[in-house]
């Protein structure tokens, strides 16, 4: 292009992509209206409508352009076409080009034109080879006979190649007695591509048919050959082999969302009607090769965004198909143990979708959560005192809480705990000739004072009474009660953090429950309080590592797993695990 026939100062949009993602094309319905319309077009300037105008407007574009060329001048005599097509060439060699790349998808056939028929108008077809052959037409499936399947797959098998009628016949039909093939057998495959052709191209731009007759010199005279010529958008292999492509040049993020897709796609054995075939070897290697890929991709992206808990099904479904490959054996190997590294002292996990929050049970140590809230139990006098183990002892939660949280200092706790129950009204108060040591004012079953830390909350609770004679009691009524009120406490003054709570019940609270009906009972208040309010992201029961051999978590996990994606269990099992009065494992019971 000469440089003096040039406009400085003007630079046309290459290729804009709509909010689908999709491309409008290149030529001249992109400067006679959407993208003037978009990119130019205002209220205070009219529309312009020709190349010539669009040379004569100021230059601007508007944040919302997707692909813009800076570098290309443009010269009068040039046609709309023209300038696009340059405009789209010299943007392939820009550092932006991938994103083009991703997704656009442009043709030396439909470089220059764009179909006016909306989308909505044309009934669309889809092809289907992974896995079982499938034609849809409009949605609907239609049905083809075995051999005009076969027919379809050879010409996919083919590749966008044509097949002369001759090599059809022997491939599908066989070699016929006297090795030719005659017009009365070439009729028969004309017959089977009449029929294909009602399939594939209702509905389709008459012009540009998905399978085309073309003639070929095979042999003294031509002969015919049938072509298919789909994009990707109607054969899924094709879009599957794009996909992969795509995401390996794709930062990990994307390449996570387009790799699912084209794994999406993947129903089974490619081409199963004729995998055996001869002729379809070639492509169902290149898919099963590609599906390689893909899982292989998937499993690295996944990985590098820190994701080791999703790269594991696919590294191992790898694997799976690839027994003697110690290299594959070893990437699952290194997932699990960043999983289990991962996870640390989990021993019980599982995501509510449909509540949006999550049950964690892990080992460990209750005052080691430093990124969540803690409940701890109280009795209903609010005791803190643990000199000498007589009214509170200094090895139960509470003893802890003021030690680790509070330093022992007792006066700190008890001021905090009376200026929130100033909201709580007492349910009675103990003379002093009744209950000489202690505290004497008593508050309601289910009461909660929630105590400020930087950045979270402790939940005091009141779960259990204490006797005038300091024995501590309750029941499986008065636990469900307090939790209840604790989760709504929680609701209100919870920050949105995570909640960790021990096994509550199970220690000087005597609870007449066994320990796998506590941490039932914990988590059913709990998801049932999510299902009216979500409030925190994650309960975290934390059991101390050597209370784990008294616990059967498998009994709670096969609870757990019964339970939908709301956290509700069948009716059937939640009676017997939560309602029973003695809880025995299935087949055995408690020694």
């Amino acid at each position: 292009m000469d440089p003096a026939e040039a406009v400085p100062g003007f630079h046309i949009v290459a290729v804009r992509l709509d909010q689908r993602g999709e491309t409008f094309g290149l030529g001249e319905r992109l400067v006679g209206h959407h993208l003037v319309e978009s990119f130019f077009g205002d209220r205070q300037h009219p529309r312009p409508q020709s190349i010539e105008q669009i040379l004569a407007f100021p230059h601007r574009f508007p944040p919302h352009a997707a692909i813009a060329s800076d570098k290309v001048p443009v010269r009068r005599s040039l046609s709309a076409s023209q300038v696009l097509q340059g405009c789209f060439t010299v943007f392939l060699d820009t550092p932006n080009a991938s994103l083009l790349k991703s997704r656009c998808r442009p043709s030396a056939e439909s470089a220059g034109r764009q179909s006016t028929e909306p989308e909505n108008q044309v009934t669309r077809v889809r092809i289907c080879v992974l896995g079982s052959t499938a034609l849809t037409v409009g949605g609907t499936r239609v049905r083809m006979p075995p051999l005009t399947t076969k027919l379809l797959l050879r010409l996919v098998a083919a590749e966008g190649e044509a097949v002369p009628v001759t090599r059809l016949y022997r491939e599908l039909w066989g070699l016929p007695h006297d090795g030719q093939v005659t017009r009365a057998h070439r009729t028969q495959v004309q017959q089977r591509i009449s029929e294909l052709r009602k399939a594939v191209d209702a509905g389709e731009d008459s012009a540009s048919p998905l399978v085309r007759t073309e003639q070929m010199l095979s042999g003294p005279y031509p002969e015919s050959a049938y072509r298919l010529v789909p994009d990707r958008d109607r054969l899924d292999c094709m879009e599957f082999i794009e996909l992969v492509n795509e995401a390996t040049c794709s930062d990990p993020a994307t390449a996570v969302v387009l790799l699912n897709r084209a794994l999406g796609l993947w129903k089974g054995r490619p081409l199963q009607e004729v995998a055996e075939s001869d002729f379809a070897e070639p492509l169902v290697r290149r898919l099963m090769g590609t599906l390689d890929t893909a899982r292989g991709e998937l499993v690295r992206a996944q990985a590098d965004l820190g994701h080791p808990e999703l790269a594991l099904p696919v590294a191992e479904e790898r694997a799976a198909g690839r027994p003697d490959d110690s290299a594959a054996a070893a990437a699952v190997r290194s997932l699990r143990r960043r999983v289990r590294a991962r996870r640390g002292d989990e021993i019980l996990r599982r995501e509510f979708t449909g509540i949006s929050t999550r049950l964690v049970v892990k080992a460990g140590d209750l005052f080691d959560q430093h990124d969540a809230n803690m409940a701890v139990g109280f009795c209903d006098t609010f005791d803190t005192a643990t000199e000498n183990d007589v009214i509170i002892s200094r090895d139960s939660v509470q003893g802890q809480l003021l030690d680790r949280v509070y330093g022992g200092d007792r006066g700190l706790l008890d001021r905090a705990l009376r200026k929130g129950l100033q909201r709580v009204e007492p349910s009675g108060t103990e003379h002093v000739r009744d209950k000489p040591k202690g505290k004497r004012i008593r508050y309601p079953i289910g009461s909660v004072v929630p105590l400020s830390l930087p950045g979270r909350r402790v939940f005091a609770f009141v779960h259990c009474r204490q006797g005038n004679d300091l024995v501590t009691r309750s029941d499986r009524d008065d636990l469900r009660l307090s939790l209840e009120c604790l989760w709504a406490d929680v609701a209100v003054h919870g920050l949105r953090k995570p909640t960790a709570i021990p096994l509550v019940g199970s220690g000087l609270a005597r609870v007449e429950l066994e320990l796998e009906q506590l941490m039932i009972l914990i988590i059913d208040t709990f998801l049932a309080s999510s299902r009216s309010e979500r409030h925190t992201p994650e309960l975290r029961i934390v059991v101390r590592p050597g209370d784990l051999h008294a616990i059967r978590i498998s009994e709670v996990a096969r609870f757990v797993e019964a339970l939908d994606h709301h956290g509700q269990a069948p009716g059937e099992l939640r009676g017997r695990l939560l309602d029973s009065a003695t809880f025995t494992a299935k087949g055995h019971a408690r020694s």
